[in-house]
């Protein structure tokens, strides 16, 4: 016969495991927010936070995507236009090699702050599906909006997004 107090050593030890997991799984896919650490140009670690107060676009983006070599005219397009009213476009490169991201750039330069994340942890904190895939933080670092995908179709919705976070 088992004892009780093996059956409530049972339960406590499934507890224990629930909880353990969920703990995990909320902090590897917690809310996409500008609590992550990047590097930036020269490989020194720079926090997202240094953007707080800010309308905070944040792009993924890696020298093999197609559709980021459209994305780029249209966030030096923006970064110039509203960075005076408080925007800064961040596009944070996932290229394991930087090597291919400085080629991509050398063809597309950018005029906004670039970060990269070859380890690519916080893209999987931000559980990315697809490239590029954007981010828009209002002035409280709130995310407020997310796109996957870079479609020049929705190009007017998604400067209408920034012009109304810029506003508040």
């Amino acid at each position: 016969m088992m004892s009780k107090q093996f059956f409530s050593n049972v339960v406590n030890l499934k507890n224990a495991f629930v909880t353990l997991t969920i703990a995990m799984s909320s902090a590897v896919y917690s809310a996409p927010s500008l609590d992550h650490v990047v590097l930036d140009g020269k490989g020194q670690s720079v926090s997202l936070q240094q953007f707080a107060g800010k309308v905070v676009y944040v792009d993924f983006w890696a020298s093999w995507c197609g559709p980021c070599r459209k994305s780029f005219p249209w966030m030096n397009a923006m970064q110039a236009k509203y960075q005076q009213q408080g925007l800064e476009v961040v596009a944070i490169n996932l290229d394991v090699d930087t090597a291919l991201a400085r080629e991509f750039l050398s063809k597309l330069p950018a005029q906004f702050n670039l970060r990269f994340n070859p380890e690519g942890d916080v893209a999987k904190a931000y559980d990315l599906q697809g490239m590029p895939s954007s981010f828009l933080f209002n002035r409280q670092g709130e995310l407020v909006q997310t796109h996957v995908g870079f479609f020049e179709e929705n190009i007017p919705a998604y400067e209408q997004e920034i012009q109304v976070l810029l506003q508040e």
